[in-house]
């Protein structure tokens, strides 16, 4: 205990006027998706343009949706399926937590699938530039989970940073939080920044979305190891964590994506000319 940092107790929602409570969590996800929004609305302008910033701006509705729809069904189907069986209508209480990034992700897919279908939109090149406004939301995202006292990592008695948070019993552990909210948002958003600063890249649709999955992917299944496992599920195949096994396709699938991608050749040509 001598090692254990104080948890720096910040109450979980900011403001409250009557029913109404503004959440750090909320704004989390408000602050996210509008700076990712006004930076977004830059890169899909860069050479070779694979939208107008109007077009964005439409897609910011449908990612939205995506986001919400999506990270909710799937923290219902991955991690508490026996609980929502039992109590269906609990699943639609959004108000009461649970969110999945994973599932999250799988919405934000089918939202870009069906714009760029209907506005007729190159998908890889127009996804390559939205995924790397996407750790801006994470790293919000890991903050407002530290500040909840949730999701915290696991036993750490040795580690002079640990610390004891409320809920999780007297024992100092991971501020694993903090350490998520610096892999999978700070590192992986400049790795993604300076990808896409390049213009040999943006000529490679694809390249950039192959880098933020297989990049997410490695920084989750780090994140856990210092990360107390979910109490309903705990460890699972092979000691590994449900996060762990749903980021391993990911960092395939990406790998495949970077492997895959190509220059089209008349926007390389395009580039070559600049």
């Amino acid at each position: 205990m001598l090692l254990a940092i104080p948890f720096p107790i910040i109450d979980p929602v900011l403001v409250q006027i009557g029913p109404l409570a503004i959440r750090w969590y909320a704004l989390a996800y408000i602050a996210g998706i509008l700076l990712g929004w006004q930076l977004a609305r830059r890169l899909v302008s860069l050479a070779p343009r694979v939208a107008t910033r109007e077009e964005l701006d439409d897609f910011v509705t449908w990612v939205t949706l995506g986001i919400i729809l999506g990270g909710r069904l799937g923290y219902v189907l991955f991690y508490r399926p026996g609980y929502y069986i039992e109590h269906p209508l609990e699943a639609l209480a959004v108000w009461h937590g649970g969110m999945s990034f994973h599932g999250g992700m799988l919405g934000v897919i089918i939202a870009a699938v069906l714009f760029c279908r209907n506005r007729g939109l190159p998908f890889l090149a127009f996804t390559d530039r939205v995924v790397a406004v996407v750790p801006i939301g994470l790293f919000f995202g890991r903050l407002a989970n530290f500040i909840n006292g949730e999701l915290w990592g696991r036993v750490a008695p040795d580690v002079p940073w640990a610390m004891v948070f409320p809920g999780a019993g007297p024992d100092p552990r991971h501020p694993s939080q903090l350490y998520q909210a610096g892999m999978e948002g700070l590192l992986l958003f400049l790795l993604l920044l300076a990808l896409i600063a390049r213009p040999g890249v943006r000529a490679r649709p694809g390249f950039i979305c192959g880098a933020f999955l297989a990049g997410y992917g490695v920084a989750r299944i780090v994140g856990e190891f210092f990360r107390q496992p979910d109490a309903q599920l705990g460890f699972l195949f092979a000691g590994a964590t449900m996060g762990q096994l749903l980021s391993l396709p990911m960092v395939l699938f990406g790998l495949w994506l970077m492997l895959r991608a190509r220059p089209v050749p008349a926007v390389a040509a395009e580039e070559a000319a600049r």
